[in-house]
């Protein structure tokens, strides 16, 4: 029994490590908080680069991943290995939460490979006092 336990684990880390070239890119969409200049792009870029984590290790970007902004208020990650969609909004949520936005701003999946940085819907009483 030991021997074909062992010979299942020897195959799964053969093809994991064999596994072909996978690019996945993925869209930050922060245009809206950008525009009210409530959110700093250019220091949520630089958060990115300096807390993705590539083989278990902080800094260790080099070609695998890179990170640019493309436009006003997005940023792009484009990865050549294993990358998580869910790594990337927990960073974001990170971020929001170090800069104390976290109770004004939500990520939102938009479709697959892109978040986007919405407000939450705040519901006024106000509105509802006016009718009566």
């Amino acid at each position: 029994m030991k021997s074909g336990a062992k010979g299942t684990g020897s195959a799964g880390a053969k093809g994991k490590g064999g596994g072909a070239k996978v690019t996945k890119k993925f869209i930050i969409n922060a245009s809206q908080p950008a525009s009210d200049k409530i959110f700093d792009v250019a220091a949520f870029e630089k958060f990115l680069h300096d807390k993705i984590k590539v083989d278990n290790r902080v800094g260790n970007l080099g070609d695998t991943v890179q990170i640019s902004q493309q436009g006003e208020g997005k940023i792009e990650v484009v990865a050549h290995t294993q990358f998580s969609g869910r790594y990337l909004k927990y960073l974001t949520k990170k971020f929001l939460k170090k800069q104390q936005l976290r109770d004004w701003l939500r990520v939102v999946s938009t479709s697959q490979g892109v978040y986007e940085l919405r407000f939450f819907n705040v519901v006024n009483d106000e509105a509802d006092d006016d009718d009566e």
